[in-house]
């Protein structure tokens, strides 16, 4: 699996875990993301997947390395989908 299709899924599972926000955001703490038994099946590397998901501004969270344990409260939120443009007629 590559590194996009890890992202996607990590949308996935974000939406799944977390509570969904008034503006279409999803937040999630990083200890229900890193002790579910699905994501631990799916992504051989959380934090890594996290990480090229920030640098892709699809979600934020404070720090740059999450440690389990040290950082089971951090919430991560998976920013809104944005609308695409229609093409005017």
């Amino acid at each position: 699996m590559n590194v996009e299709e890890e992202v996607e899924k990590l949308k996935v599972e974000i939406q799944r875990l977390g509570t969904k926000q008034e503006d279409g955001s999803y937040k999630v703490t990083f200890g229900v993301l890193f002790n579910d038994d699905r994501c631990a099946n799916i992504f051989e590397a959380l934090v890594g997947t996290l990480r090229a998901a920030k640098r892709r501004k699809l979600l934020t969270y404070d720090g740059e390395l999450l440690l389990q344990g040290v950082h089971d409260n951090v919430e991560i939120m998976l920013k809104p989908p944005t609308p695409t443009a229609t093409p005017a007629p």
